[in-house]
């Protein structure tokens, strides 16, 4: 038995559409090209942050090699770390100065 065309096109339009719309919503929905670019913005984000770890772990792990080779460099950091001086040593504190802005002129007198 055969379909009479005009049924057979309409079939075929209906399905058309039906794999359009889900083509549509596969691509903008929950799942779609949007969530995708952000999850892969969130990727990098998170690549950069485990590479700053990283050198910051290395930076960490190559201190703490060079203090436990160095006795001079580990009692400079003891004493820097529980101020503490030595004997005849002495320590001068500075008070801090506000920074000023150069940048942000003074604001003009107003003339009446």
């Amino acid at each position: 038995m055969r379909l009479n065309p005009i049924i057979r096109r309409v079939v075929f339009l209906l399905a058309f559409a039906l794999l359009a719309s889900y083509g549509y919503i596969a691509l903008r929905g929950p799942q779609g090209l949007t969530v995708l670019q952000e999850k892969r913005r969130e990727i990098r984000k998170l690549e950069e942050e485990n590479a700053d770890l990283e050198r910051e772990n290395q930076y960490r792990r190559d201190r703490i090699k060079k203090l436990e080779e160095n006795p001079a460099q580990q009692e400079l950091e003891v004493r820097k770390s529980l101020k503490l001086l030595r004997p005849g040593e002495t320590s001068f504190i500075l008070p801090e100065h506000p920074k000023t802005d150069a940048a942000k002129p003074a604001a003009p007198a107003e003339s009446k």
